[in-house]
């Protein structure tokens, strides 16, 4: 529930069902990996990253093709209005 803060005049408002923060925390431990789960992950990233690289390379092929096409497009349909007005 807001309330006024007391002292302050009616200036600050404060909010009255809020939880302090204590010092108390837990921290999970890092799990610590063997050589050969490291070398799992590295190469699982890096096939990962090399699939990424391929999809974005074939996207950005299709994406400069169909560019062009409609690029000769638009000149075809420019120079058939140019040369018949």
């Amino acid at each position: 529930m807001w309330r006024r803060a007391p002292g302050t005049g009616g200036t600050f408002w404060s909010f009255e069902g809020y939880v302090s923060m204590t010092e108390e925390y837990s921290v999970r431990p890092p799990k610590t990996l063997t050589t050969e789960e490291r070398k799992a992950r590295d190469a699982a990233r890096r096939a990962d990253a090399e699939q990424a690289m391929r999809e974005h390379e074939a996207a950005q092929k299709a994406f400069y093709e169909n560019r062009e096409r409609l690029k000769a497009l638009r000149l075809a349909r420019e120079q058939a209005v140019q040369g018949g007005g």
